[in-house]
């Protein structure tokens, strides 16, 4: 089994429960992927993940909950005073809006230790990240990741990328696209969804998307698109995948992220693209009938 290593933030996520109720959990774009990824690879699957977390007792219940679903933290800095960053679910039948509270949150102080990543980094088969890991970071240390991560892996191993395009999260919409474009020509995976491509970027349909990552140099690029058919770009050129019908959807948060999860987990295992791509469709299928980001392993048949 190949490892994976996701670099991004975990938060505290707050979801709609019975009545006006809310209920507590712990999200966020990368780790909801590693956490589909371990789901569908099962236990021997390697999982790891680095961000920051504060020195309170929040944080450790953190840790403490990646480490019971088996994904690593092992090198992940405390930060004095900081805690994690917060956030809301709101639905609207089954789409989802979110509220944020993340200004100060650990996790944008994680490049602070950039000595604790590399190694890690260089042990891993896949690592993983996506443009919020990137949005969260200060200029400076955005240019510390990008500018050293290539050098950083061993040889054969793949950067895998979701863009996930969130312009709220940048200063300035031109730099968004600049450094999503930018990562994404470090990158062997890239992963968009195209209601955010086709808003950020001005694509007209997938194919676009597709074609101008794949310029950028990726050698894959699988272009998720709710319903309707998942489009992948490989040097054998393009294809697309019909999704399965799902009906009564619930809540469509970490629908992507689940997708990407199970993708990269079946690649671990030797899958072929089309494979991983049917285990991936059928991974988010199931997360988009239950509400929040993630479905307990139990739950899920894969």
């Amino acid at each position: 089994m190949t490892s994976i290593l996701g670099i991004g933030e975990c938060m505290i996520e707050l979801s709609p429960a019975e009545g006006s109720l809310l209920r507590q959990g712990f999200a966020g774009d990368v780790f909801n992927t590693l956490w589909y990824a371990k789901a569908t690879g099962g236990p021997d699957a390697e999982v790891a993940f680095f961000t920051a977390v504060g020195d309170d007792p929040i944080s450790d219940r953190m840790l403490a909950f990646a480490a019971t679903a088996g994904i690593r933290c092992d090198s992940v800095p405390r930060i004095p005073g900081r805690r994690p960053g917060l956030y809301v679910i709101h639905l609207t039948g089954a789409e989802r809006t979110f509220s944020y509270w993340r200004d100060t949150s650990a996790a944008r102080l994680m490049m602070r230790h950039a000595n604790r990543l590399w190694p890690q980094v260089a042990d891993a088969d896949f690592v993983y990240f996506s443009g919020i890991t990137l949005a969260i970071l200060s200029h400076e240390d955005c240019e510390l990741f990008l500018g050293n991560l290539r050098a950083r892996m061993k040889p054969g191993a793949r950067v895998a990328f979701d863009p996930n395009l969130r312009p709220h999260l940048w200063d300035d919409a031109d730099r968004m696209r600049r450094v999503i474009s930018r990562a994404a020509g470090l990158s062997d995976i890239v992963l968009p969804s195209f209601d955010d491509e086709c808003r950020n970027f001005g694509d007209a349909a997938p194919e676009d998307t597709a074609r101008r990552y794949g310029a950028l140099g990726a050698d894959q690029v699988v272009v998720k698109n709710g319903p309707l058919p998942t489009l992948l770009l490989n040097k054998g050129g393009m294809q697309d995948f019909p999704v399965p019908p799902v009906e009564g959807v619930v809540d469509t948060t970490a629908a992507g992220d689940s997708f990407n999860g199970a993708y990269l987990s079946a690649l671990g295992r030797g899958a072929a693209v089309a494979q991983a791509i049917a285990v991936a469709q059928a991974c988010s299928a199931q997360v988009v009938y239950r509400k929040g980001a993630l479905v307990p392993f139990s739950d899920l048949r894969i």
